[in-house]
């Protein structure tokens, strides 16, 4: 399982100097905030009262300020390419693609003609078993979602092993609570899924009145498999995650469920063995299966080829589908067009793009100097281990032996995919996007039989974003986290160590949270611990959920401590080993003012500025749903409360009210 940084929040610039830059700018801050009141507030306040949300972004910050200008970058590219004469293929490949969204008249004549064949097709069938079939051959070919996830991962006991992975899925909204609940946040958005059916529907002819019918029928059927789905808090657990079948064994639960019939339909070849993340789901899809009507059914089935086409049609179905979005995110204006293409152009054409964007961008000694201090922080990670007054000898050697044997993957993957197959033209938008999709859904497929791919890197170049692997044991950190406010090489190393330094801390960390513990040095889901050490693991993290689900956020929501236990667990060894780390550079045993600030402080400021950041209301509630991390604010200050050294640099005291007393603070690695 991949571990994140951060979520949503990817595409930004490579690497570059910024010259003059003030690294810890005071108008950022509020100095008439005491650090003990409200340190956020302190180290943030002046950018938080002045900063007005673009009407185009629902959330805005340090990243999405990063991802602002990699939009600009690629347009950049975009646009030169898709008007020079002479083109490699890559630079026709991605040029013509931007050129295709980009043609709003030829979207506008074209209308809702794309996707009429798909409709037809399926008023066609005549029973819910050649339906369903023919649903996954339109996922297999592009055209539409489905309702549940069938793809080739790693096994995580068999870690050599390609196997087919088959998951829950069929809903839309973004959590099974918004189906669930009854509060008024929760029907609003119902409300907004169902306004949003019935204007698709509509648009291809159907008749108001049915198409009503339709959505409310969807609606009920959604509901339905809302309630057989594990909540996010489930699906951490990757012990019961992990279920074993025979495809014959599979099959023997389920009266209309065909898995013989699933897998012919998606092109996967005959399996030994399948692993199914959430089996309770696949009763409860086969039950529904038998009950709901086939009308129903059909259409579903139309559903999930509109909303997939719905964001590369005529601007009616685009206005469509931003009406229905920003009801779950409050943006308030739809985001520009040429954004929305470099954006659906890095995520189909990722790594041809992100070649593109290397070239021009990326300076390559920072890819050394990331490897340099990756390999600084490793070292300081495992003298903390060692150090370690709550784990057994036993248990630190085969921790020192995970630790030392991670796979480090720095700004770009050594060889770039290469996309054979797809095909791209200037005036067909939709069959771009389904080309795409139709090489990715390949790609993935024909990995069944091979030798395990540990070279593949997992994000595009650009991305602001790092990650770990718990079945590879890999850390990974893109090209585009290589820049400020988390790297600059005109930076003192205070600025550094808060940024970049914290985020390969949290990424290492992340393989030995409550998650990535339980995987071993090769990547394999086995227990390693001891009982008394896990039972002592267990204790602390408890008592780090415990300090989040205390944080109110919005309304009567709080901040749910089980969900972003993984995530908040990096944060607090990240932070902590980077401080450790600073402390062996020249400017942290040193007691020399930059800009009035001491070294210690310097490191807590950027810390605390790179969180910087607001968000729509809307987006905030979602993201309590559906964010495995913590709200930006609470990431700044809880991990550092844990700390002295804070409390030490900036003079707070017992009774301040950031102050934490020593006795609740939290020591995990």
């Amino acid at each position: 399982m991949k571990k994140c940084l951060l979520l949503l929040l990817c595409a930004a610039p490579a690497f570059f100097v910024q010259a003059q830059m003030k690294y810890i700018d005071k108008a950022n801050m509020d100095l008439t905030v005491k650090p003990g009141d409200d340190f956020y507030e302190y180290a943030n306040g002046g950018w938080l009262k002045h900063t007005v949300m673009p009407a185009t972004k629902t959330r805005w910050g340090s990243f999405d300020e990063l991802r602002e200008n990699t939009s600009q970058r690629l347009k950049i590219i975009l646009e030169d390419v898709s008007t020079k004469k002479t083109r490699t293929h890559a630079e026709q490949m991605c040029g013509d693609f931007f050129l295709s969204g980009m043609d709003s008249m030829q979207l506008e004549k074209l209308g809702a003609k794309p996707i009429q064949k798909d409709l037809k097709a399926i008023d066609a069938i005549s029973n819910t078993q050649d339906l369903l079939v023919h649903l996954l051959q339109l996922r297999k070919a592009g055209a539409a979602g489905g309702l549940f996830g069938a793809f080739v991962t790693q096994d995580q006991k068999d870690i050599n092993t390609y196997r087919v992975s088959m998951s829950q899925g069929g809903t839309t909204l973004p959590d099974r609570d918004y189906y669930l609940k009854n509060d008024s946040r929760s029907v609003a958005v119902r409300n907004a899924l169902k306004t949003y059916i019935t204007k698709l529907f509509t648009l291809t002819g159907t008749p108001a009145a049915d198409a009503a019918v339709y959505a409310d029928n969807i609606i009920k059927t959604e509901t339905a498999l809302a309630k057989a789905q594990w909540s996010r808090v489930e699906l951490r657990d990757p012990q019961k995650r992990y279920n074993k079948f025979t495809p014959d064994e599979f099959s023997s639960r389920f009266k209309v469920f065909n898995v013989s019939a699933v897998f012919t339909a998606l092109d996967i070849p005959k399996q030994d063995y399948i692993l199914v993340s959430t089996p309770s789901f696949f009763n409860g899809l086969d039950s529904l299966l038998v009950a709901v009507p086939l009308d129903t059914w059909k259409a579903i089935a139309k559903f999930e080829v509109l909303k997939s086409a719905a964001p590369y049609l005529s601007n009616d179905f685009v206005q469509a589908n931003f009406e229905y979005q920003k009801t779950i995110s409050g943006q308030k204006e739809i985001t520009p067009r040429w954004q929305r293409m470099s954006g659906l152009i890095d995520g189909s054409l990722g790594e041809m793009l992100g070649k593109l964007y290397v070239d021009r961008y990326f300076k390559p000694e920072a890819k050394q100097r990331m490897l340099e201090m990756v390999n600084n922080l490793q070292e300081t990670f495992a003298g903390r281990i060692k150090k370690l007054t709550w784990m057994s000898e036993e248990t630190k050697t085969k921790a020192l032996n995970k630790l030392m044997a991670f796979t480090k993957k720095i700004a770009y993957p050594d060889k770039w995919k290469q996309y054979e197959g797809v095909v791209i033209n200037k005036n067909t938008l939709l069959e771009n996007v389904r080309s795409a999709s139709r090489w990715s859904y390949n790609y993935n497929i024909n990995k069944l039989g091979k030798p395990i791919d540990r070279t593949e890197f997992g994000f595009t170049t650009p991305t602001v974003n790092a990650s770990y692997n718990s079945t590879q044991n890999t850390i990974t950190f893109p090209a585009g986290i290589l820049q400020f406010p988390f790297f600059d090489f005109g930076a003192d190393d205070a600025v550094n160590y808060g940024g970049i330094m914290a985020v390969i801390g949290h990424e290492m960390t992340h393989g030995f949270d409550d998650q990535g513990r339980q995987s071993d040095a090769d990547g394999s889901l086995r227990d390693w611990w001891t009982k008394d050490d896990a039972d002592k693991f267990k204790q602390l993290a408890d008592a780090v959920v415990k300090q989040y689900d205390a944080a109110k956020v919005l309304d009567s929501l709080h901040v749910n401590g089980r969900l972003t236990l993984g995530e908040n667990l990096a944060d607090f060894g990240g932070v902590s080993m980077a401080y450790e780390a600073f402390k062996k550079t020249k400017e942290g045993q040193s007691n020399e003012l930059i800009d009035g600030f001491t070294p210690d402080q310097r490191f807590f400021l950027s810390w605390a500025q790179v969180w910087r950041g607001i968000a729509l209301p809307e987006t905030a509630a979602n993201l309590i749903l559906t964010d495995p991390h913590s709200p930006a604010q609470w990431r700044a200050l809880i991990p550092i409360q844990q700390m002295q050294a804070f409390y030490d640099a900036f003079g707070i005291k017992p009774g301040d009210k950031v102050y934490l007393p020593e006795e609740k603070r939290v020591h995990v690695w």
